[in-house]
C-alpha cells in the first residue's frame, strides 16, 4: 500500500492557499472597481445629471424631426417587363441618393422629392407557383440547387424576376397620400412608348381571342344540342342507334371545358392588361420600426455618459503612465 509523503501534502496545502488568495484578490479588485465607479458618479453627479437632461432633450427633438414612414406597392409586371421595372427602380434610387430633386419633381412628378429617403424593389417569393406544372422551371431550380443553397437561389436576381408579383418599397420622412408618391411613381413606370404599344396590341389580341372562344363554345353547344335531340328522338322511336368509332363527342366536351377555363383566365387578364405595371395593392404611411427610430431620447443620455466615463478613464490612464515615466527618469 502506497502513502503520500509529507512533502506532497504540504505542496497541496500551499497550492490551495495560493488559489484562495488569488480568488480573494480577484473579488477584492471587483469590489474596489464597483466602489470607485460609485464614488465617481457621486462625485460627478451634477455633470452626469446634466448629460442625462441634455441627451434626453436632444433625443426628443431628433425623434420628432427624424420620423420615418415605410410605403409598399405590390405590382405585377406584364408583357415581360420585369427587367424594365427593375431598371426603372434602380434609376429612381440613384436619383434619390444623388438628391436629384429636379428629375424626381419634373420627370417623375413627385411634388416633394426631398421627403423620399429610399426606394427599392423585391420579389414576392412564390416557389410553388414558380414550379407548378412547369417542368422546365423545376429542373432549373434542381440544377442550380446542386451547387448552392436553395433559399439563396429562390431570392437570387435571375430567379426572382420570374415571380409574378413584386413589392416596391420606399421610405418617406413625412405622412403622405397616394397622389403624393404612389400615383406619380406608377405613372412614371408606365410611361414607356414601347410597352404602351405592346400593351395595346396584347389587349386587342386578348379581346379577339375571347370573342373567338365564345364563338367556338356556341358552335360546340349547337353540336351537342343537335346530338341530344337526335338521341331523344331515337329513344322515342325505339330505334337502335349505332355510333361510329370516329365520333369525337368526348373530345368535343373536353375542348369545351378547356375553352371555358381559358375564358376565365382571359377575363382576369383583361384586368391586368390595363397597364404594363399593374398595381395590385398599396400600403402607405406605416411608421418605421427601426431599432434607433423614435428611441434616441433613451440612447443619447447613455451615449453621453459612456463618452464622459471614457474621457475621464483616458485622462486617469494618461496621468498614471506619465507619473510612472517620471519616476523611472528620477531613479
Amino acid at each position: 500500500m502506497s502513502t503520500k509523503s509529507p512533502q506532497n501534502i504540504e505542496d497541496q496545502e500551499v497550492d490551495l492557499v495560493m488559489i484562495s488568495k488569488k480568488i480573494n484578490n480577484f473579488f477584492g479588485r471587483v469590489n474596489a472597481s464597483i466602489f470607485n465607479g460609485i464614488r465617481f458618479f457621486v462625485r460627478n453627479w451634477i455633470i452626469v445629471l446634466t448629460l442625462v437632461v441634455i441627451g434626453f432633450g436632444l433625443g426628443c427633438y431628433l425623434d420628432s424631426t427624424r420620423k420615418s414612414y415605410s410605403n409598399q406597392i405590390i405590382v405585377e409586371p406584364n408583357f415581360e417587363s420585369v427587367d424594365y421595372l427593375y431598371s426603372k427602380i434602380d434609376l429612381l434610387q440613384s436619383k434619390v441618393i444623388s438628391s436629384d430633386t429636379v428629375f424626381l419633381k419634373n420627370v417623375v412628378g413627385v411634388k416633394n422629392p426631398k421627403l423620399i429617403k429610399k426606394i427599392q424593389i423585391k420579389p414576392i417569393v412564390e416557389a410553388y407557383k414558380f414550379v407548378d406544372n412547369k417542368e422546365r422551371n423545376f429542373q432549373l431550380l434542381e440544377l442550380m440547387a446542386e451547387n448552392g443553397d436553395i433559399n439563396k437561389i429562390l431570392v437570387d436576381t435571375l430567379t426572382s424576376k420570374n415571380y409574378r408579383y413584386h413589392t416596391i418599397s420606399f421610405t418617406t420622412s413625412r405622412v403622405g397620400e397616394d397622389k403624393d408618391f404612389t400615383v406619380p411613381i406608377l405613372s412614371f413606370l408606365n410611361n414607356s412608348e414601347y410597352f404602351n404599344t405592346i400593351q395595346k396590341i396584347e389587349l386587342k389580341n386578348l379581346q379577339t381571342n375571347i370573342i373567338q372562344n365564345d364563338s367556338i363554345i356556341k358552335q360546340i353547344n349547337i353540336v351537342l344540342s343537335n346530338f341530344s335531340s337526335v338521341t331523344k328522338g331515337a329513344q322515342k322511336n325505339d330505334k337502335l342507334i349505332y355510333y361510329n368509332e370516329n365520333t369525337q363527342l368526348n373530345e368535343l366536351i373536353k375542348t369545351k371545358q378547356a375553352l371555358i377555363e381559358e375564358q376565365g383566365r382571359n377575363r382576369l387578364k383583361l384586368i391586368n392588361y390595363e397597364k404594363t405595371i399593374k398595381e395590385i395593392s398599396s400600403t402607405i404611411n406605416l411608421k418605421s420600426k427601426n431599432s434607433i427610430n423614435s428611441k434616441l431620447r433613451f440612447y443619447l443620455p447613455v451615449l453621453f455618459i459612456l463618452l464622459f466615463v471614457f474621457v475621464n478613464s483616458f485622462k486617469a490612464f494618461y496621468r498614471k503612465q506619465l507619473l510612472l515615466l517620471e519616476n523611472e527618469k528620477n531613479k
